[in-house]
């Protein structure tokens, strides 16, 4: 069985997407910043059905995280942002399980991405992921309220955040601001650091992961 991770992009003051998030504006307004590292490297281009484009370290990390998920985990939220922007051929190339409240048939897609909405809260949407996933990874794509259930749960393994020289000012939380992961301090092994000029690169390991090695 493989792990369940989750790779996000991050500003200095913790935001993943700016104000107003949400169809018109996915990534809110002014959250593409947060992203902006990415669109040159050519595994996003290659994604994109574009050639080209620049290699190294941070390139490496984006095609390793492409490469390892077998299934991916995502709430509804993040599906309706997407859904349009994403168009006939998203990027995950895999089964996706959308954890939401609304029944819908499953919704096929090209290059090998169906989403299947689940009905039963995240912890079945897992389950099922981890079927289809076989022995590779699960990644958690998003948003930020399920990361947080996630890691509430104990079921997030690693954690690879891409933090941005930028303050956003407004939005959404990665880890909120009202306690949604309790009270409990949680430590969290940092096993790698790449820096970049555009962007560092955080790998963090959960604190159960460190427990069983």
């Amino acid at each position: 069985m493989g792990e369940v991770i989750a790779r996000l992009a991050v500003s200095l003051d913790g935001y993943v997407a700016g104000p107003e998030s949400g169809p018109e504006h996915p990534l809110g307004i002014g959250g593409e910043r947060l992203h902006a590292w990415v669109y040159g490297l050519r595994t996003f281009r290659r994604m994109q059905g574009m050639t080209g484009g620049e290699t190294g370290p941070d390139d490496d990390l984006v095609a390793e995280h492409v490469a390892r998920p077998g299934a991916v985990v995502m709430g509804h939220g993040m599906f309706m942002n997407g859904e349009i922007p994403w168009g006939d051929d998203p990027p995950f190339h895999a089964p996706v399980y959308v954890v939401t409240h609304h029944p819908r048939t499953s919704l096929v897609k090209q290059g090998g991405t169906t989403f299947h909405f689940v009905t039963e809260g995240p912890g079945r949407a897992l389950e099922l992921a981890r079927e289809a996933a076989g022995d590779k990874d699960v990644s958690l794509a998003g948003g930020a309220d399920l990361v947080q259930q996630f890691i509430r749960n104990g079921w997030l393994d690693e954690l690879l955040l891409h933090v941005v020289p930028v303050l956003v000012c407004g939005g959404r939380r990665l880890f909120g601001d009202r306690g949604e992961l309790g009270d409990q301090h949680i430590e969290w092994r940092k096993t790698q650091v790449l820096d970049s000029p555009e962007v560092t690169h955080i790998r963090l390991r959960a604190p159960h992961t460190v427990a069983a090695e």
